[in-house]
């Protein structure tokens, strides 16, 4: 766990997320699913690869799927983490740059993306410019453009997982709602979205949770909304997709910040 309480903000979009904030410390050695991209400013940053290996002074790191890894973000005086799905594009084309092994970045691998993404996070205080930063980033990194669904039945099941946020539908429900065979569906979606539905929907659900922690809602309340059993499985979740559980990290950055704002205060 971080030495010092980590402020910052969560932005979402689908197959990927981002934490960026300040404070922290060392996060112990683990590993997840997700592709992790993480940058220090202006300087600070230490990831170690391995639960022994030695720690290596960085701009910035991409660490692969699976790949066992810590990092000290205690002398930055801000961080970013990117979590990228590794079926899609951007997530295929860093796996293939990584080559299965952490890859640390210079200055000169970020010289054209922190300053834009610091100031869309502190200046703009912009969720939509802040993910657009990010993208950037991610663009600059992987050397491909974001993207999303276009085939229309896909954008139906989106609109239908949507719409009912408090269920569980099974892969049988949403084929027979958009009137393609279960096996068909899984197929499309995965070529679409890059992920299957299911993690989708998990994926959708850990969004969610963090959108209400953005919004000041306690760690307890956020996971019942989500439609998670407990806190302790939130925790369990979060600690598999993104090494960390909810309550290292304290929602309380810039965009956090003026979501909580009365309406009459936003510009």
């Amino acid at each position: 766990m971080p030495r010092a309480q980590y402020t910052g903000d969560f932005v979402a979009w689908t197959g990927g997320a981002m934490f960026i904030g300040s404070g922290g410390g060392t996060v112990q050695p683990h590993a997840h699913y997700a592709i992790q991209i993480v940058v220090g400013a202006p300087g600070g940053l230490l990831v170690q690869d391995g639960r022994r290996g030695a720690w290596t002074p960085c701009a910035g790191a991409i660490i692969p799927s699976r790949t066992v890894h810590s990092i000290d973000v205690g002398a930055c005086a801000w961080s970013a983490v990117v979590f990228v799905e590794p079926e899609t594009t951007a997530g295929k084309a860093l796996a293939v740059r990584t080559e299965r092994r952490v890859r640390f970045l210079e200055p000169q691998d970020l010289s054209a993306t922190m300053g834009a993404l610091e100031q869309a996070w502190r200046d703009a205080r912009s969720v939509a410019a802040v993910r657009d930063a990010a993208h950037h980033l991610l663009s600059s990194l992987s050397g491909t453009s974001a993207s999303a669904p276009s085939d229309a039945r896909v954008l139906k099941v989106i609109e239908y997982l949507r719409d009912r946020p408090d269920e569980a539908p099974s892969l049988e429900d949403v084929a027979r709602a958009v009137h393609l065979s279960p096996s068909r569906l899984r197929h499309l979606f995965v070529e679409e979205t890059g992920m299957p539905l299911r993690t989708y929907q998990l994926w959708r659900r850990v969004l969610r949770v963090w959108e209400f922690l953005m919004q000041g809602e306690t760690l307890a309340g956020a996971a019942h909304a989500a439609g998670f059993s407990d806190s302790a499985h939130l925790s369990r979740t979060c600690r598999t997709m993104f090494g960390l559980a909810p309550s290292a990290m304290q929602m309380s950055g810039p965009l956090s910040e003026r979501l909580r704002r009365p309406p009459h205060y936003l510009g």
